[in-house]
């Protein structure tokens, strides 16, 4: 069986890398772009639609307040990318919010940019994913009854693609991130040369759709209404900002100078992304393009542009497709850096310890695989309807980036207080004398208040529609984290050395116990190694019947060689469970003749070498054990008797 399994992990994954092999597999400028700037690239294909989408509430006439909206929030995601640049800086190693709080404001606050952090990851590949398939089903509409199945399908090859590794991801998805930047590019500035009747150009007709209004409402509840719901609108277009913290989370994933290719790789994604965003926005207001599920504002916005033109349909098919591409490659962020802020979690206690293991392409294999399992948990529960995770999405980013920034204030007040050349080491970091570290900080100031003004509006205004998930998610996941940790000080304090005094460890007792339901090569092994180091081993057995009673003595005396010395106790016993008088007699030797010392319990075990072989036994030493391990002062000890299957040789 292991043979076959490491040829097929070996195909299915390649060859294990070793550890030096760590530097070769970071990432250039060109591919981490792909890697980590995918997801807030990519929230341009639904991101103009989420503020058109609240905006259509109040009638054809609110649609132009779009871009406005847009312009907010590109001002609002500039801000956060170069106060984010800070961090990278002053945070070389990653970490990004969870490490920035954790070093100047504390660990409950770190903890909840944490949660926030890891919902904002599994989100992000749920809804890049559904997202990526609503793309493909707008140009294929026959596919949309398997939406749910495509996306967990899209789910499994992205999961296959990061176990193998890093950089072999990052060269899979550069090619369908810079080829949906060129198609929409191109799409916008078709678009422009349209309406604007550029070199002659024929205008794009509009999409029509009917439009809701607000006819019969009073002009106070208008006038509500109308405030409630652009608040909601800007909040909605907010999606636009998830994903731009994963490079400071991952700075360590960059060649060298890390710290510097991280910081160029942010400012270009922020460029990128927002060109695309207001460049979407533009067109789409223009041509009155409307939202509706059937099909998206960036497919509604291509076909109108490309009706008519010389290769329009190859463009179309480009667009639709890259952008199928890339939304379902988006959750690629989620990949990276869900394992990676885990890792640092599991270093600090707050997440189990095999979180921060490495597999064989040192990639954090337990991350990727548990951020699949709960990102596939939440598609098949909201249908994978983007649209209706959205409300659940930006939350989470917006604390993160609030309690982020306020962190570098709290670094740049730090920095202030040194002198000309002078350094000082905080928890996590090294600081060193800046001259304009009073301005630096106004920066990272102005966004904390900024950032968390949305945030208590996605609260408010989106809290009915799911966010009150996510307002409930994170507090929970806070108690997890110091459950966990709670557990591993306790484990500690337990196993700690200090003060020990030789002479309180416990004693070991002369006496090995040998469960076995039968007298065969594998038990006769057992009875032979217990021998070696007791002097009192017994062999017990539980009888169901007289005639099991009677085999087993039968059995047990065609080998005097090896039973010779040995007490053997039947227990008769009428019922079908057969470990409970097991752990019954053994937690009778612990407590009653040998309290307070250490027993040993030699389980035979045969071990078939296939997994057919494994699927035909009741598994009743691998139970065993696990009953075992919960009584206090029991050693056990496990002697394999390994079974090799041969073919059958036919006879006649």
């Amino acid at each position: 069986m292991s043979i076959s399994y490491r040829r097929i992990k070996r195909v299915l994954f390649g060859e294990p890398f070793p550890t030096r092999a760590e530097m070769h597999e970071r990432l250039d400028k060109v591919r981490a772009l792909a890697v980590f700037a995918s997801d807030p690239i990519s929230s341009n294909a639904y991101a103009t639609e989420a503020i058109m989408t609240v905006l259509l509430l109040m009638g054809a006439t609110a649609l132009k307040l779009t871009l406005p909206l847009a312009l907010g929030v590109m001002t609002l995601v500039l801000l956060v990318v170069f106060s984010y640049t800070q961090t990278i800086t002053h945070y070389p190693k990653g970490g990004g919010a969870y490490m920035v709080t954790k070093d100047n404001l504390g660990t409950l606050p770190s903890l909840f940019a944490a949660a926030a952090l890891l919902i904002d990851y599994i989100l992000t590949v749920s809804v890049s994913v559904s997202a990526g398939v609503r793309a493909i089903t707008s140009a294929l509409p026959q596919l949309f009854p398997y939406s749910v199945e495509l996306a967990l399908f899209a789910v499994l090859l992205l999961t296959w693609i990061n176990l193998r590794g890093v950089r072999e991801s990052g060269t899979i998805f550069a090619i369908p991130t810079y080829a949906f930047i060129l198609g929409v590019l191109v799409a916008v500035i078709l678009g422009l040369v349209r309406l604007f009747g550029i070199f002659g150009a024929p205008p794009p007709v509009p999409i029509e759709h009917p439009l809701p209004s607000f006819a019969g409402m009073d002009s106070t509840a208008l006038g509500f209404l109308y405030i409630w719901l652009l608040t909601r609108a800007f909040a909605a277009g907010c999606t636009a900002l998830t994903g731009i913290e994963a490079i400071s989370d991952g700075v360590q994933a960059f060649k060298p100078p890390e710290a510097k290719n991280a910081a160029k790789t942010m400012v270009v994604m922020g460029v990128i992304a927002m060109t695309l965003f207001v460049g979407i926005t533009f067109v789409a207001t223009r041509l009155n393009l409307v939202p509706y599920e059937a099909e998206s504002i960036l497919s509604q916005m291509t076909r109108s542009i490309t009706d008519g033109l010389p290769g329009g349909t190859v463009i179309y098919g480009w667009v639709q497709f890259f952008t199928m591409l890339i939304l379902v490659l988006a959750a690629n962020t989620g990949f990276q850096d869900f394992p990676r802020v885990s890792s640092f979690l599991a270093h600090d206690g707050f997440m189990p310890r095999w979180m921060q293991n490495r597999g064989d392409r040192l990639v954090y294999n337990s991350g990727i695989i548990t951020l699949a399992t709960l990102a596939s948990l939440i598609i098949i529960v909201f249908h994978a309807s983007e649209i209706r995770m959205l409300p659940l999405y930006a939350l989470g980013v917006m604390l993160g980036f609030t309690l982020s920034q306020q962190g570098m204030v709290r670094l740049f007040n730090k920095i202030m207080r040194l002198k000309p050349g002078e350094t000082a080491e905080t928890n996590v970091t090294t600081i060193h004398y800046e001259a304009t570290a009073k301005y630096k900080r106004f920066l990272p100031m102005f966004g904390s208040v900024v950032t968390g003004v949305v945030l208590i509006a996605l609260v408010v205004t989106k809290f009915t529609e799911g966010a009150w998930i996510v307002v409930v998610a994170i507090p929970l996941l806070v108690m997890m984290f110091r459950s966990i940790r709670h557990h591993y000080d306790v484990v500690a304090q337990e196993l700690s050395i200090r003060n020990l005094d030789p002479d309180e460890l416990q004693q070991f007792a002369d006496v090995a116990i040998i469960p076995m339901g039968d007298v065969h090569r594998g038990t006769l092994r057992a009875l032979s190694y217990a021998k070696r180091f007791s002097n009192n081993v017994r062999a017990i057995s539980i009888s169901t019947s007289p005639e099991h009673r009677e085999r087993l003595l039968r059995r047990w005396r065609r080998y005097p060689d090896v039973t010779h010395g040995i007490k053997l106790e039947i227990i008769d016993y009428e019922y079908r469970d057969l470990l409970t008088p097991l752990i019954d007699y053994i937690t009778e030797v612990t407590t009653v003749e040998y309290p307070d010392k250490l027993i040993s319990v030699v389980i035979p075990e045969f071990v078939p070498d296939s997994l057919f072989g494994h699927l035909l036994h009741n598994r009743t030493a691998d139970l065993l054990q696990l009953r075992l391990k919960n009584l206090d002062n029991v050693v056990i000890i496990d002697v394999p008797f390994h079974i090799h299957e041969r073919e059958a040789t036919e006879v006649g």
